[in-house]
């Protein structure tokens, strides 16, 4: 049988060894979740740089290779510009779960980067997703938990888990979602 494949959105800065944006997590997401799932992780051609030019070209090309429906995972930066994505270019792809760690907030609530900005009704544009679930610590030592109150409004239907400590990198791991993503595989299986 195949693995599942999840595309997972990094962080920014650098991603191409330990220590280094979202490398950590990814590894121990590979590690715990085993030969079941593919963790796709690509990366933007300047990850200590980013542009939404650089997002949109990644997404672009890997919701072309995408298998429906489609696993998404989100880290920091990367979950911010999923977001963009889904909700301005509507790609043609149903999204099954969407998980979304630590996600800044952008413009005049967040922080001041305009290219970055979600429009207005960015949450109306998102009717190929399923299932939305949130994690933040509460004391995020990158991203403020102000931050989180936001997209618990914007999507008051999605699973929000509030964590304990300061933890943004998640280089320990987040047994939380892989619980969520083991739990929500088993029951898509039982459709």
């Amino acid at each position: 049988m195949k693995p599942i494949k999840i595309l997972f959105a990094h962080s920014g800065g650098g991603q191409g060894s330990v220590g280094q944006g979202s490398f950590d997590l990814v590894t121990y997401l590979k590690n715990e979740l085993g030969n079941e799932f593919e963790i796709l992780y690509p990366i933007i051609d300047d990850p200590e740089a980013p542009t939404y030019q650089m997002w949109k070209n990644l997404f672009t090309k890997e919701f072309k290779k995408a298998s429906q429906p489609t696993i998404l995972i989100g880290h920091s930066l990367g979950a911010s510009m999923l977001l963009k994505f889904i909700s301005e270019e509507k790609p043609n792809v149903l999204i099954s779960t969407l998980y979304l760690v630590a996600t800044p907030l952008w413009g005049k609530d967040g922080w001041d980067v305009d290219e970055f900005v979600l429009k207005d009704n960015f949450k109306n544009e998102l009717k190929q997703v399923n299932k939305i679930f949130l994690y933040q610590c509460k004391d995020d030592s990158i991203v403020p938990f102000k931050h989180l109150n936001f997209y618990k409004k914007s999507f008051p239907k999605a699973t929000i888990k509030v964590l304990n400590g300061t933890d943004h990198a998640f280089a320990n791991g987040l047994p939380e979602l892989v619980d969520d993503i083991l739990l929500c595989n088993k029951t898509t299986k039982k459709l």
